[in-house]
């Protein structure tokens, strides 16, 4: 799908492009996270300082703003205590959990403006339906001060990952599902992104990771890097329980154009291979669920013999920023990786 636009379109800037702020959340229900809420909140935590990136000279913040809901007054004391120092704005906020990038607004440009689009939102195809997840997108548009355009259907934001230039990339697993827009065609949801997004190339994969209960959410499996440049991960063997997928989707990517005509660049990155998690179940575990910060990339890691390449591969993308590696064993528990937990405010 390709379709002319007009320079007034609300478009969504690229990850990599400067930006004002970072939102996220704290993890806050000890329900929901049980005896890992603790080891969470260590992961996250250090997530947040590498965003920061604190100059060791003075201690000053480097990178850009952290706006960090906490839900509950104990949630939001662990999170001051656990941040002091970074200049982390926490803000006393109802949610049912830390899934940013799906519940909060993305935030698009127009003509130097900024507006939040803000969706609907399902608890993914209604598996995980929380309390209070469907007011994070007005509440964080509200608190940033910015407009909100509200969108009748349901879009989350790992689901499309853009060039910034027209071009997007997501998965039929996903947003042809019937368990989101059911009364959406293919060329009905193509049709919202253009309007919504600025997509004008929507570059369609087919499923995402085997156990991914957000039913093959881009962020896990393929990311622009830079414009018409795309990583994606390679198996390691035909032993990789995602070696059919992952291998389609490499295929698919080099068939693939950007919104321009040109073919994409596709780098490979190892994949993780088998993760498990302590009941021996296979859990979503990608690299490319990185974040692109202003000054940090930060990688989630999961303890495997390909942990050291893939962060070694991914800061061969990003040359001018530094790359860090940081566990992600326990955030990934709750069903999702750092950049699940983010979701940044481009600068104006």
């Amino acid at each position: 799908m390709t379709r002319p636009m007009s320079k007034h379109i609300h478009r969504q800037p690229a990850e990599w492009d400067l930006h004002s702020a970072v939102w996220s959340a704290w993890p806050s229900d000890g329900d929901l996270w049980l005896e890992n809420l603790e080891p969470a909140r260590q992961e996250v935590a250090a997530l947040y300082k590498a965003i920061a990136d604190l100059n060791p000279a003075n201690g000053a913040p480097r990178g850009e703003s952290l706006k960090i809901l906490a839900c509950g007054e104990e949630a939001a004391t662990s999170a001051q205590a656990a941040l002091l120092g970074t200049g982390a704005e926490v803000i006393s906020a109802t949610f049912g959990d830390i899934w940013l990038r799906d519940t909060a607004p993305i935030f698009v440009r127009a003509g130097g403006q900024l507006s939040a689009a803000c969706f609907k939102f399902n608890g993914w195809g209604g598996k995980y339906v929380l309390d209070g997840d469907e007011q994070v997108a007005p509440f964080v548009a509200s608190r940033a001060g910015i407009s909100p355009i509200v969108n009748d259907w349901i879009l989350e934001g790992g689901s499309v990952d853009v060039d910034g230039a027209g071009a997007a990339l997501t998965t039929r697993q996903c947003l042809l599902n019937a368990n989101r827009n059911p009364n959406l065609t293919q060329a009905d949801i193509e049709q919202r992104l253009a309007q919504s997004l600025g997509i004008e190339k929507l570059i369609w994969l087919g499923d995402g990771l085997a156990n991914d209960h957000t039913d093959g959410h881009i962020d896990n499996i393929a990311r622009f890097v830079s414009p018409g440049v795309v990583a994606c991960m390679e198996p390691g063997g035909t032993d990789d329980p995602n070696y059919d997928a992952l291998t389609a989707i490499i295929a698919d990517l080099k068939a693939g154009t950007d919104a321009n005509g040109r073919k994409l660049e596709v780098v490979t990155i190892p994949s993780p291979g088998r993760v498990e998690d302590a009941d021996g179940e296979l859990i979503p575990a990608s690299f490319m669920n990185f974040y692109i910060g202003n000054t940090t990339v930060v990688v989630p890691t999961y303890g495997t013999k390909a942990d050291d390449r893939a962060v070694e591969e991914i800061a061969k993308l990003f040359p001018t920023r530094r790359t860090v590696g940081l566990p992600a064993n326990y955030v990934i528990t709750g069903g999702g990786s750092f950049h699940c937990i983010t979701q940044q405010q481009p600068a104006v």
